[in-house]
């Protein structure tokens, strides 16, 4: 149990510290290590960590806690929230001051620039990611496009797009 409590302190804390862009960004290697490297669960089941973590309140890497609850119990919970969450926030902190302190300097609006398409990028492959765990059959397929072009076009709560996929899925399509 305690290595499995160190790995979990590691992988989450490692991913707190590159989580530029959000915490979503980091789903492919969260993925590739709980899933592929670890074993801990199946694609779908992190899949499903994750649509829960995203229909709670609160942030987007609830999913973390999640998995270290599924993991370990309540000490995995713990440690997998802790270290997800606290290494970036004190370093948000520091980086909050010193940011704030450079203002109006150009190279700093470059920075900032710099890193959307970067975060942006980051962001689709953590969707890839997700839409792959789950696709098994075109349907599911079709579904995962289908909402994504509904959320690209229209201004929708996700929950409505979660709760269509949940009606569609409680109906045995794409089994």
């Amino acid at each position: 149990m305690t290595g499995t409590l160190v790995a979990l302190a590691l992988i989450f804390s490692q991913l707190s510290l590159v989580a530029f862009g959000g915490g979503n960004t980091t789903l492919p290697e969260m993925h590739r290590q709980v899933v592929d490297v670890h074993h801990w669960m199946t694609g779908a089941d992190f899949a499903a960590m994750y649509a829960l973590a995203q229909a709670a309140p609160g942030p987007n890497l609830m999913v973390a806690p999640l998995i270290g609850w599924q993991v370990a119990g309540g000490a995995g919970l713990l440690v997998a929230g802790l270290s997800i969450f606290g290494p970036s926030s004190l370093v948000t902190i520091v980086t909050l001051r010193l940011w704030q302190r450079f203002n109006n300097y150009r190279w700093r609006q470059a920075i900032q620039s710099g890193l959307v398409p970067i975060s942006v990028g980051l962001v689709a492959a953590s969707a890839t990611s997700i839409a792959r765990a789950v696709d098994g059959t075109w349907v599911l397929a079709a579904i995962t496009a289908a909402s994504a072009a509904l959320a690209l076009r229209f201004t929708l709560n996700p929950l409505w797009l979660l709760a269509a996929g949940a009606a569609i899925g409680w109906t045995g399509i794409g089994q």
